[in-house]
């Protein structure tokens, strides 16, 4: 069982990392980009775990280390 989760930053906090990449379009001529919001996507193998207890199990992974659930917002995708 894989699965991938999704981070992203929670609408109202500010995303410096997204303002530099829409300064820098601009400057490649890219004008057309109003806003750039940055995140990242975390892929997990996590072997022969049955599906019921994979998306609990990845749940408590994203609550205890890999989202800070206070400026992202997470989701999860179960891949056979």
């Amino acid at each position: 069982m894989k699965a991938r989760v999704t981070i992203s930053l929670k609408n109202g906090v500010l995303d410096p990392q997204g303002k530099a990449i829409e300064h820098a379009l601009h400057g490649l001529g890219f004008d057309g980009v109003n806003d750039v919001r940055q995140g990242k996507i975390i892929e997990l193998d996590l072997g022969d775990i049955a599906k019921e207890n994979a998306a609990s199990e990845v749940e408590r992974m994203c609550t205890q280390l890999l989202a800070n659930t206070v400026i992202e917002n997470y989701s999860i995708e179960l891949l056979d």
